[in-house]
């Protein structure tokens, strides 16, 4: 079957979007498909050392993407363009798939499937507007909430099916007025041979909480930042932050301001470095706003997995994360805002390590069992029809036919 994949990041751009499509790119390359992906000449995080997947990369010419608004607006827009006349020049696929970088990304889907007859899935990686809104970006029922919102549901209703990261993000797209029936949840994955548990160096008589990866408008910090001054006095702790991200700056200054010598920071890792970097703790923290809940999943849960660390989830009680930890016992959840409930809890832990360690093999156990990458990769393939067992004379596998009556 041949396959266009569709997003503005792809390899070797190390970004969260990017790495989750080149996995399944060379996935469905193994599988015999012919694959093409387009996606712009430059990207805004550290390259992959990981090797090429053996597709058809179509890089097009983009603004220099940046986290500066008018920027970013500027290189989405060139994308869009560009990705549209280098779409319509290929050779027509059976199948495309889009992504959500940039948002509306799926109207290409859309466009695509009407003038060439292809399928079209969405891959839903946040939902749109509906993250804008929650992040402040835009007011709610406001002209450019209608506009947008409008455009992304067009497609979505015109689109073979849906993919969305998980129930909570479904319940987003339902309470958007989308058939659930054509929306498949899959969660994301990682690499768990890339990833092992690394027993932790240092002084193991420290419990180490470890935060890795982008901390922004979406994650709460105020209940973590709360806990750090109610424990800064208590040699057991320590907090480790690794990556970047607007709220990271915010944390920087507070740390500053409070002599926290509890708390370091240090800057991102390569993906190939990633293993390594979360072995630094004894526990991943993970954090959601609760207005954030269903309109983005965090993904950064499925490393720690990976790592046999557990998963401490500061967020909503609906959200994936917590979801994973009830589901296996592989961490603790703690609603936002609740001080008191966490400090408790990391005292408590402190005092009992064996519940970190058993909760940590269960973490790595999930993982091998759920969410590993061959596992998500073919959850994916599965949904489109391209998995391992096959499809039939039309490209589309008999199990999913449903997805694409017209």
């Amino acid at each position: 079957m041949r396959i266009l994949l569709v997003n503005q990041f792809f390899w070797p751009d190390s970004s969260a979007t990017s790495q989750l499509l080149t996995d399944l790119a060379r996935g469905l390359a193994e599988r015999g498909h012919e694959v093409y992906a387009i996606s712009a000449d430059g990207g805004y995080n550290v390259a992959s050392a990981s090797y090429p997947p053996q597709v058809q990369m179509c890089r097009v010419r983009t603004s220099r993407f940046s986290r500066g608004r008018v920027d970013r607006i500027v290189s989405y827009l060139s994308f869009y363009f560009f990705a549209v006349l280098r779409a319509l020049t290929l050779p027509r696929p059976e199948l495309v798939v889009t992504l959500t970088t940039p948002p509306l990304l799926s109207l290409l889907g859309t466009v695509l499937k009407t003038l060439r007859g292809c399928h079209h899935f969405i891959w839903e990686m946040d939902v749109y507007p509906d993250v804008a809104i929650d992040l402040n970006y835009f007011k709610a029922g406001g002209v450019i909430d209608r506009v947008t919102g409008s455009l992304a549901d067009y497609s979505r209703r015109h689109a073979d099916g849906i993919i969305a990261l998980g129930e909570c993000m479904k319940q987003r797209l339902v309470d958007r007025g989308v058939d659930g029936r054509r929306i498949f949840v899959a969660d994301n994955w990682a690499d768990g041979t890339a990833i092992q548990p690394i027993p932790r160096s240092g002084d193991t008589s420290r419990l180490v909480l470890l935060y890795s990866g982008n901390l922004g408008l979406a994650h709460d910090v105020e209940t973590l930042i709360s806990t750090i001054l109610q424990l800064k006095d208590d040699d057991r702790f320590r907090f480790l932050f690794i990556g970047s991200g607007s709220r990271l700056r915010e944390l920087k200054s507070f740390v500053a301001a409070h002599d926290l010598r509890s708390v370091e920071i240090r800057p991102y890792v390569e993906r190939a470095s990633l293993g390594e970097s979360l072995s630094a703790g004894d526990i991943g923290l993970v954090t959601q706003r609760d207005v954030c809940c269903g309109s983005v999943v965090p993904s950064k849960v499925y490393g720690l997995l990976a790592a046999g660390r557990p998963i401490l989830f500061i967020g909503p009680r609906q959200a994936t994360p917590a979801s994973i930890i009830r589901q296996f016992n592989c961490g603790w959840h703690v609603d936002c805002g609740d001080v008191s409930a966490l400090t408790e809890l990391l005292l408590h832990l402190a005092r009992h390590p064996e519940e970190v360690s058993l909760a940590g093999r269960n973490a790595r156990g999930a993982l091998l069992q759920h969410y590993d990458l061959p596992v998500g990769v073919e959850r994916i393939a599965s949904i489109l029809g391209a998995g391992s067992e096959g499809y039939d004379s039309s490209g589309l596998h008999s199990l999913h036919a449903y997805a694409f009556r017209k």
